[in-house]
């Protein structure tokens, strides 16, 4: 690898014409001739001021980008062709992700008080995860009628209905196929726990949306959701996940949650940080686990995040938790709900 970089730096060099004054603005062109289809030339202007000559760190540009030129001219079509498929389908993912974020919007703003039930629905379909057996998780599973019906989802029923309605919405305008429940889920969390972050904008604006939208847009927790929409492209489970998995979190004590917990991996930081996620009353869970001195000094740090502006400490971890809850032993396919573009025939074209 060595010897490859020093010979073409050293084949690269004299291509690297130096001005006989350098006092002044200089323009240092860089020619380059590779194979058919590739790369012919490049123009580098730059400004220089010395009186002895190159700085180092100008030919070092120099070679540089002609270095990156020529590793890029010698990958081959292959790669070409790759990398631009690759594009277009990460494109293709990016406008379906945001379309399917619109339709969740909207369903979820003309229900809000569904929010905390869409995010319990979250919670306990992935909380059927057994480490031992790398089984159950989001899934997906929790859409079968069998898995609705347990104790730990009741009351789950209309949330899992407003997904029904929006995954039907969402499968009439893909062009990828139709999006699982497993995915749908997740995000359908995700947009709820958004609007509780937007709501509290608000609430700190004394009830004006539109400075509410202002403040959470300029401190709110948009960029850290990056890792979390990357994991789309779960699969549905085809059978209901086994019972006995997911606590009552209504009637569990916190012993038994932090057992379920960290039978995943996780502990008490992420446990007070899901508080709002074990049912419509999070003050209510939020006492209880106060009542334990592993957990407790994480609610008191949550529960000063939300009274200042940003809520930074809050949002993050809840985002960060909710992330790792969305993919427990999931196999996620970064290609899913792309498709073939349509191939122009040039020949059909008339100029």
């Amino acid at each position: 690898m060595g010897a490859s970089f020093l010979s073409t730096v050293t084949s690269l060099v004299p291509l690297v014409a130096v001005p006989s004054s350098l006092n002044t603005a200089t323009t240092v062109a860089i020619k380059y001739s590779t194979h058919a289809g590739a790369i012919r030339c490049i123009k580098i202007e730059s400004e220089v001021n010395c009186g002895d000559g190159f700085h180092r760190r100008d030919i070092l540009k120099c070679v540089g980008v002609s270095i990156g030129m020529e590793l890029i001219a010698s990958s081959g079509c292959f790669i070409e062709t790759a990398s631009a498929a690759d594009l277009i389908q990460r494109r293709q993912r990016s406008v379906f992700l945001s379309n399917i974020k619109d339709t969740l919007y909207t369903a979820i703003k003309g229900n809000p008080e569904l929010i905390p039930y869409i995010q319990t629905l979250a919670l306990n379909d992935a909380m059927t995860y057994d480490k031992a057996t790398k089984s159950g998780g989001p899934n997906g599973s929790i859409r079968f009628s069998s898995e609705i019906s347990r104790p730990e989802n009741k009351g789950l029923y209309a949330a899992l209905n407003l997904i029904e309605e929006a995954k039907r919405e969402i499968d009439s305008y893909s062009k990828g196929g139709p999006i699982s429940f497993a995915d749908l889920i997740q995000l359908a969390a995700q947009s709820a726990t958004k609007a509780t972050f937007l709501a509290a904008a608000i609430r700190k604006c004394g009830g004006n949306e539109e400075k509410g939208g202002l403040l959470y847009n300029a401190y709110g927790s948009n960029g850290q959701w990056g890792l979390f929409e990357r994991q789309f492209g779960r699969a549905d489970a085809q059978e209901p996940d086994p019972e006995g998995r997911v606590p009552v979190w209504e009637k569990a004590s916190v012993q038994e949650m932090k057992d379920k917990f960290s039978a995943i991996g996780l502990g008490p930081r992420q446990l007070a940080v899901m508080s709002a996620f074990f049912g419509p009353d999070q003050l209510a869970s939020e006492s209880l686990l106060a009542n334990d001195p592993q957990v407790s000094p994480w609610v008191q740090k949550y529960q000063r995040s939300r009274e200042t502006v940003s809520q930074t400490d809050y949002e993050v971890d809840l985002i960060t938790t909710m992330t790792k809850l969305s993919t427990l032993g999931q196999q996620i396919n970064y290609e899913a709900y792309t498709y073939p573009v349509q191939k122009l025939d040039f020949g059909k074209l008339k100029l």
